[in-house]
């Protein structure tokens, strides 16, 4: 089935927030945060980027695991307290995409 405009769409997003949120894993801020915290992040923002690929082929898998890294990413700000209005306006669009997504779910591949 032929990938619908707005997952593409969604997909660029995706992967432009990975170029830019990449460099973050070596900031200082997260290495204040503690020592394993760098790779917990890398992990969290590789898994962002594996999802968009996933979505970009129109596999189901993607969307899960897009929603799972959504939900890890937002249990490691909420516990490490790290508020701003970034955090604020990447929810909002990742819970308005996962809507979306959701939307073409069933007619998603489900095969690897």
């Amino acid at each position: 089935m032929k990938r619908p405009g707005i997952i593409s769409a969604i997909c660029i997003i995706g992967y432009l927030t990975v170029v830019f949120t990449f460099p973050q894993v070596f900031s200082p801020a997260i290495k204040k945060l503690g020592v394993f915290m760098p790779a917990i992040y890398g992990i969290l923002v590789a898994s962002n980027f594996i999802a968009c690929v996933g979505i970009w082929f129109y596999k189901q898998w993607g969307v899960q695991l897009y929603i799972i890294s959504f939900f890890a990413k937002t249990l490691f700000f909420v516990l490490l307290q790290q508020y701003s209005g970034s955090f604020y306006i990447n929810s909002v669009l990742s819970v308005i995409f996962i809507f979306i997504l959701l939307r073409y779910y069933p007619k998603m591949s489900q095969n690897l």
